[in-house]
């Protein structure tokens, strides 16, 4: 019978069970007696037979412990950070979310959609710290079709998913979309002033053209974000139209972007090469879409009790055209850093209560970026952890849309319809000529 014990990283044992001082060290023979080491402390005998080794590994302890002192300054002072970006934690009911968050079993009757709010910020908080790079190493691996679940019984090969997954951002002016792709730039392409096309004008509506954007700056990006023009709050339902030849027909880098009314602009501007060149670019399929919304702008106008926003927002949030696999659209708040903090929770609850939506998913409160660009991760990581998820939450989505490949049959009835309406259309044309000819006979008698 043989007994065994480990110490640290020795392993020492009583080869035949008895009590004679003979032990067996790192497969060294050697006992008490024989070594002259006195004492019977298993590290005095390592100190006796390896003087040099214990003397390091004292040494490396000892320093692994004056170590200790500048590392905890440092989490104190990334702490020290975090709180200037935590805006949400001076609110009058964050308190009852700290307790609420230590109670086992939590009692969630005590939960209110501004308990949820805050709760939802603070696993934004919690995350963003170490979770940052960990999600920005997703997006940089990702490749189309990785997030694609088996389901209809369909085997991924049979699927048609495309090269790339495409993001569109819509909202109205002054919505902050310029300066969300800004952002993402910052954040996920590690890059500071990105130069880009406006989508806004200072001097009023006019045409202006989409643009495809690799935020990831790489060769093999999995997806883009396509930056279009900003909606008139007048013009909601012919915005809306638009939007929905968009999702259906695809988007391409260069597209020509209209204000409704100016028609004319767009025939003389058509007529330029670029804009002429600019259909030879790759179309591209709407795989997502992300509403953005000036929570500022809505929040004053619900103030001087005008609606008209709230519900011009509404009206494009709800559009057929951009819900995807029974999933609405993630919604993207803006300026909210222009608020206090009660009227920049308020807002929100508004918002997702008019929309009949979650106020904790699928909704993400970003600071606006300027147009000179800062790293956001550097600045604020809370804002740069919420735009990476929000980008992985739109892949997600993006990936459940993918629909199986055409195949023989589906080819055959698609020549087959338009085989009929050709055939429908040759016989509406002849029943219109015989019928004005017919006409002329009967005048002429």
């Amino acid at each position: 019978m043989q007994r065994r014990w480990t110490v640290g990283f020795v392993v020492w044992e009583d080869s035949d069970g008895e009590d004679d001082g003979k032990r067996v060290v790192w497969g060294i023979d050697f006992s008490t007696k024989s070594t002259g080491c006195r004492g019977d402390g298993l590290e005095q005998q390592l100190n006796c037979l390896f003087p040099k080794t214990v003397k390091q590994s004292h040494q490396k302890q000892r320093h692994m412990k004056n170590q200790r002192l500048p590392s905890d300054k440092e989490e104190d002072y990334e702490a020290s950070q975090m709180v200037s970006y935590c805006w949400w934690r001076s609110a009058a009911k964050f308190e009852e979310c700290a307790k609420l968050k230590w109670e086992v079993p939590p009692d969630l009757s005590k939960v209110t959609p501004r308990l949820k709010v805050l709760r939802e910020m603070e696993r934004l908080a919690l995350v963003s710290l170490e979770g940052l790079d960990d999600l920005r190493h997703k997006l940089f691996s990702y490749r189309c079709g990785d997030f694609w679940v088996p389901m209809g019984g369909f085997k991924k090969e049979e699927m048609d998913i495309p090269p790339v997954n495409t993001i569109l951002l819509v909202g109205f002016h002054n919505s902050g979309k310029s300066s969300l792709v800004n952002l993402m730039y910052s954040v996920l392409g590690r890059s500071g002033l990105v130069p880009f096309a406006k989508t806004t004008s200072a001097s009023g509506p006019t045409t202006m053209s989409m643009e495809e954007h690799n935020v990831l700056r790489s060769m093999r990006s999995g997806f883009c974000v396509y930056d279009t023009m900003g909606f008139d709050y007048d013009r909601v339902d012919e915005c809306v139209e638009e939007l929905m030849e968009w999702v259906s027909d695809g988007v391409h880098h260069k597209q020509v972007c209209l204000s409704h009314g100016n028609s004319e602009l767009r025939k003389e501007e058509l007529g330029v090469p670029s804009f002429r060149s600019s259909s030879k670019f790759v179309k591209r399929k709407v795989n997502c879409v992300m509403v953005v919304a000036n929570i500022s702008e809505i929040w004053k106008a619900l103030k001087a009790s005008d609606k008209n926003p709230l519900e011009d927002i509404k009206a494009l949030f709800h559009s057929p055209a951009l819900r995807h696999c029974n999933e609405n659209p993630i919604l993207i708040l803006t300026h909210g850093d222009k608020l206090s903090t009660e009227d920049r929770i308020e807002s929100r609850l508004r918002i997702c209560e008019h929309l009949g939506i979650s106020e904790a998913t699928g909704v993400y409160d970003i600071v606006c970026l300027t147009e000179y660009g800062f790293l956001a991760d550097e600045s604020d990581p809370v804002t740069a952890y919420a735009l990476t998820e929000s980008v992985y939450r739109a892949l997600l989505i993006s990936d459940r849309n993918h629909l199986p490949k055409k195949n023989y049959q589906d080819w055959a009835l698609l020549v087959l319809s338009w085989l009929m309406c050709l055939i429908g259309a040759f016989f509406a044309l002849l029943a219109s000529f015989f019928s004005n000819l017919g006409g002329k006979h009967i005048r002429t008698l």
